[in-house]
């Protein structure tokens, strides 16, 4: 199994960043067209993403710290729901957040695409959240 890791730096507090994890309208402000979330350990993961159904659990939530999630597509072989975690950890710095990735447990295969996803995804999220609206993504999984 393999891994991919960013990290990004938001003009807002951890605070502000944590809302756009744990709520659906948060979420879908910069990734996915749609999402329903149950933010408890536990509870339900779901993002709709360029058509593709991701599916998986909230496995920790530290407000306004950590947010923690599996992570895989409903239907898949490759990449199951729930088979990967992807972790989120916020860290307050001078200028606001910082925002570090990690996307852990992926199979070799699907590095390539997660980390093209991740490198559309998190300028979104720091766009978000310092306030700028990004309007609807339109970014698409890259074709093997």
């Amino acid at each position: 199994m393999a891994e991919f890791g960013d990290s990004i730096e938001i003009a807002a507090a951890p605070e502000a960043v944590f809302e756009y994890l744990v709520t659906n309208e948060g979420m879908t402000a910069w990734m996915g067209q749609y999402a329903d979330l149950d933010p408890t350990p536990g509870g339900q993961f779901a993002v709709n993403i360029a058509g593709h159904p991701v599916r998986g659990k909230y496995l920790r939530v530290e407000r306004p710290t950590r947010v923690m999630v599996s992570w895989g597509f409903a239907g898949s072989e490759d990449l199951p729901a729930g088979a990967s975690t992807v972790d989120f950890r916020l860290t307050r710095i001078a200028s606001g957040t910082r925002v570090d990735l990690r996307h852990s447990d992926l199979p070799e295969a699907e590095v390539r695409g997660h980390a093209d996803g991740w490198t559309n995804f998190l300028p979104r999220l720091a766009a978000v959240g310092a306030g700028v609206e990004v309007g609807p993504d339109h970014w698409q999984p890259l074709s093997e």
